[in-house]
């Protein structure tokens, strides 16, 4: 049955990359829980609250992508062997400082972003405008968190572009 107001032969594009989308979402939510186990040193308190907002967030967005996936009536990737295989995202050992572990999660995030592009490409193509609102989101949210992430790991006197304030 057809429930969905889109030609469904349009749709395979789409859920494949939804598919990888889910699968680098699965090993970066394994690498913010390593990095809230196993983060060290005086920014210990905030960096371990961080990666557990991180890493619940990531699993709420798990969760989305299989179901709209679900919903493009295809099934989800769901084994973590084959997420191993797919995702464009590598572990990460544990012994790492605080700044390396926010390198690589930015660095995490250039990877993440360039997959929601895909997916909104493709859904574009195929004028599914659920999965082109439900990443949209995902793209605004990922980009201010690393902004944040940025501003972070930036010693105190760096500073932003200064064109606009000084015209």
């Amino acid at each position: 049955m057809n429930y969905l107001n889109i030609r469904t032969d349009n749709l395979l594009p789409t859920a494949k990359e939804l598919n990888q989308l889910l699968a680098d979402y699965h090993i970066y939510y394994q690498k913010l829980r390593n990095y809230h186990w196993n983060v060290t040193g005086k920014n210990f308190f905030d960096l371990h609250e961080l990666f557990e907002k991180m890493y619940t967030d990531a699993r709420t967005k798990i969760d989305e992508i299989a179901e709209r996936i679900l919903t493009l009536q295809y099934h989800p990737t769901s084994r973590y062997s084959k997420y191993l295989q797919m995702s464009a995202l590598d572990e990460e050992s544990p012994l790492q400082t605080d700044k390396d572990m926010i390198t690589s999660i930015l660095n995490d995030h250039k990877t993440l972003l360039k997959q929601m592009y895909k997916v909104l490409d493709t859904a574009k193509n195929a004028e599914d405008e659920g999965t082109i609102d439900l990443i949209a989101g995902y793209v605004s949210s990922l980009e201010k968190r690393s902004w944040m992430l940025n501003a972070w790991s930036k010693s105190t006197v760096d500073q932003l572009k200064e064109e606009i304030v000084l015209s």
